[in-house]
This record gives structure tokens, sequence and C-alpha cells, in this order.
């Protein structure tokens, strides 16, 4: 028992001593002052946006610190705890020890997680767009229970979220929808997700119980920030205005506030109806096309990278991961080969067995084509 709690202990230091070297908490703290002398500004408040990032970005560069510090804290403490257990001889110590070295491996496997999304807009708050593809009403059902998935996902970690478009299918379920995540890191941790669902099940809508097959796609791409200069001329806009509506053609309000936003040179369209003026949704709309913009940008900048380095093998595939309920119950992304036999589980938003191992392989694909 000594020689493997000596083992566990070398590991979860090395680990950690990775985890810091890769975090820099020098750099963290420089920064913590930088935003600390930014929120301290009297006029901080006279542009709102720019306080509320300001002061997100601060409590977020405060609570990753702490979160450091309590790690190195509670191993130097379970160390201690171990050491007491063995010269007491104490079999209730030396459990106590058992389980918290169990809870420390843990959190620092979520810790390791984070030091992997170190990319480029990996710290951006995430917008996330479902859209229902082929298999008639079990796709749109599905696109739905998809948006309930990642919503729930975001209410198990607190996170808050805005939904900004919904286009309600006629029968059941959503042609699409479009939502935010407003927490740091979302956009890394929630990116990984983006590609094409896959769902077999038993057809509720087909009265012959017939097994269906159908397809639900996602898209995620960082929220804009005003430090991006994203600009798009007016005469690369069109924007068509209409009144929302919701499920079944039902009314939601009696003006044409509802945004339909197209940019030309591209075909990209935005659409936004949940806020309750024309202006604020045009202002919604903009930011998600800016974001999508900012994404496309990033992604011919990578091919051309990649043009220069070589032809390189890490595409993600159309289907990446398949969720079965009929013949049996499994849900397996086809990339990672991560997989959980309880799929309402999944669908209540336990997803994050999934998002672990897709940031742990898309770091192994990065890694592989830089070598």
């Amino acid at each position: 028992m000594a020689t493997e709690f000596d083992e566990e202990l070398a590991s979860l230091r090395q680990t950690m001593t990775t985890i810091l070297k890769v975090s820099e908490p020098e750099k963290l703290k420089a920064k913590i002052a930088e935003l600390s002398e930014a929120a301290a500004a009297p006029d901080l408040w006279d542009d709102p946006d720019a306080a509320q990032g300001i002061t997100s970005k601060l409590s977020h560069a405060q609570s990753e610190l702490e979160h450091l510090d309590r790690m190195v804290e509670r191993i130097d403490d379970l160390e201690a705890l171990i050491e007491l257990g063995q010269e007491e001889a104490d079999a209730e110590t030396l459990a106590e020890a058992e389980s918290e070295l169990a809870a420390v491996q843990k959190s620092l496997g979520d810790l390791e997680v984070r030091t992997l999304l170190s990319g480029e807009y990996d710290e951006r708050e995430a917008v996330v767009t479902i859209r229902a593809g082929a298999g008639g009403v079990d796709a749109a059902d599905f696109a739905e229970m998809l948006m309930r998935m990642y919503l729930r996902w975001a209410e198990h970690h607190g996170h808050a979220t805005a939904v900004l478009d919904t286009s309600y299918a006629e029968e059941a379920g959503l042609k699409s929808a479009t939502f935010e995540v407003k927490a740091p890191y979302a956009y890394g941790t929630l990116s990984v997700e983006a590609g094409t669902h896959r769902l077999v099940r038993i057809s509720p809508f087909d009265n012959q119980g017939r097994r269906q097959t159908s397809f639900a796609a996602v898209e995620v791409v960082p929220l804009i920030e005003t430090t991006d200069h994203i600009e798009i001329p007016e005469s690369d806009l069109k924007v068509d205005v209409f009144r929302s509506s919701g499920p079944g053609g039902q009314s939601v309000n009696t003006t044409d506030s509802a945004v339909r936003m197209t940019h030309l040179p591209t075909g990209i369209v935005v659409s936004m109806q949940n806020e309750k003026s024309q202006i604020q949704n045009r202002a919604a709309a903009l930011r998600v096309l800016q974001s999508r913009l900012l994404i496309m940008r990033k992604e011919a900048e990578d091919a051309e990278k990649k043009k220069l380095a070589g032809d390189v093998k890490a595409s993600w595939g159309d289907q990446m991961r398949s969720y079965v309920l009929q013949p049996y119950q499994m849900v397996k992304d086809l990339r990672t080969e991560y997989e959980e036999g309880n799929p309402a589980a999944v669908f209540d938003g336990e997803i994050d067995g999934f998002l672990e191992a897709g940031i742990r392989w898309r770091r192994g694909q990065v890694a592989r084509a830089e070598d």
C-alpha cells in the first residue's frame, strides 16, 4: 500500500508540474493585476459591454489562479494525510486518504483537460447552431433533443445561456436553433461537438413502429469580441424583416421584429427572432454573422498553412457520433471511440466524458500534424 501511495503521489505531482508550466501562474498574476487596474477605472461603465468583458475576464483569471493554488494545497494535504495514516498504522485515516486520492485525481484530470484548450479562440464564449438533417420529422425531433442536451450540460455547470433563434418544424422538433453559452472556454470545450450527429431508434412518428435513422448538424463558433475587427460593409448585407413565430406557426408578436441577414459574398444566412425589437435582433444577427466569418477566416488561414506543410490527415469526418436507442442502447463517438451505455443520461446533458475525450483527441491530432 505504501509503495502504491508513493507512486500515485509522484504521478500527481508530475501532472501538476506540467499543468503549472502550461498555465504560467506568474503571467496569470500579471494579467489579474492589469485587469484589476482596468476594472478600477472611474469611467469603466461608460461602455457597459466593454466593462462586462473586463469584469468577466478578471473573475475568470482570479478563479483560475485560485483553482491552481488550491490543487497544490490539496496534493500537499493528501501527502500529509497519507504520512499520518502510515505512521499511526490507522486504517480509517488511510481509507480517507484513498478516497481523497481518487477525488484529487479526478479534479486534476479535469484541470489537465483545461490546459489543452490553448487554441486562438478557445477561451471565448460559444455560439452553437443545430440544424435538422436527413430524416424528416425524426431529424427535427433529434435537433431539439440535441439542443436540450447542450442546454442541460450548461445548466449542470452553472453556465448562462441565451437562445437567439429557433425555427420550428411543422409536425415536431426544430428545423434549426442558435444559442449562446456564456462561459469562459465554452468555445474551446464545445467546439469538439461540431459535426454530424446520427440517431438510430424506433420512430415515435411512424405508426408501423419502424426503425429510423436521422441526422443533425452541430456548428460551434466563438463569440465575436470588439477586438476582432471583422468589418462588414453594408453593401455586403441583405437584411429582411419578418414577423416572429412560435411552434406550429403561432404568432409570437404582431410586429416585424425578426431579422434575416444574408452575407452576399459568402451566402451565409443568419436569422434572429428571440429579441423584442428589430434593432436588438439585427445586432444579435450581426454578432453571430461576424463570429461565423471569424472562424471562416481562421479555417482559411489553417487550410493555407496545411497546404504549405503538406497534406495532413486530421479530418473529423461527416458522422462524428452515433446515438443508438434500438436495437441496443449506446452513444459512441466515432473519432475517439469513447462510448456510454446510457443514452438517457447523455441526452440529459451528461456529456463531459465525450467532451474530455474529444479535447484530448483533437490535441493528439494537432501534435501529430506538427511532427
